[in-house]
């Protein structure tokens, strides 16, 4: 009797809908809207009932370590400030060590561009009988000896007859060359700024010029220290 139960189609109830008179109120909450909203709400409340048993029951005398780096704003624990954490000479220190990393690659990015610069301008400034060429391989060498050989016999090589192979090479070479002027131009930049920085975490008295006094017009900054005496 019960499998006959099962087999007949049992009718879908559907809930019934928000009522015109009420729309204004908005959607309708349904029973699973309820259900939803209702452990939620269970579940905050049995939260700050075992915060509440958890305060209740603590010892006042109890201590751990992070007390010390810690500290009572109007009741709140706040952390303390990441700058505290290191002495005003410990920050020297860092901050010389950044500088002289900036300063090694400055002068080793200064050294690239002059030799680069230098290789073109030997190279460009060759006489019309004389190029030099780059060769991959010994093929590659060979079929430019065969080249220069045949130039020398009939007609010159210039900069508009010269091999794509070399002239490939010599145009990567000077988008290199500019490519490292930018980055040098940049490492300037961040090195000029950090030993500004570094200055101004020194002792003594300075202040910020105003446009009116500043002689030079530029876009940063300009300090002026006090002259002390020294002893």
């Amino acid at each position: 009797m019960s499998s006959l139960r099962n087999a007949i189609p049992r009718r879908a109830h559907k809930e019934r809908s928000q009522p015109s008179s009420r729309k204004k109120f908005g959607l309708l909450e349904k029973h699973k809207d309820y259900v939803q909203r209702a452990k939620a709400f269970h579940k905050k409340e049995d939260t700050l009932r075992r915060l509440r048993e958890k305060a209740s029951n603590r010892n006042p005398d109890e201590f751990y370590f992070k007390m010390v780096r810690t500290r009572t704003v109007n009741g709140v624990h706040k952390p303390e400030s990441e700058a505290n954490k290191y002495t005003q000479e410990e920050l020297m220190l860092m901050k010389t060590q950044d500088i002289g990393y900036v300063l090694q690659k400055l002068q080793s990015e200064r050294k690239k561009v002059e030799r680069l610069n230098a290789m073109l301008h030997s190279i460009d400034n060759q006489p019309s009988n004389k190029h030099v060429f780059f060769a991959e391989d010994r093929k590659e060498a060979k079929e430019l000896q065969l080249q220069a050989q045949h130039a020398k016999s009939e007609i010159p090589l210039t900069s508009d007859n010269i091999p794509p192979s070399i002239k490939r090479k010599r145009d990567r070479s000077y988008r290199e060359l500019e490519e490292r002027r930018n980055r040098l131009n940049q490492l300037e930049k961040i090195y000029m700024d950090m030993t500004m920085q570094k200055e101004l975490q020194k002792n003594g008295k300075k202040r910020k010029l105003r446009e009116d006094e500043i002689v030079c017009p530029t876009t940063k900054p300009v300090y002026k220290w006090r002259a002390e005496r020294k002893r």
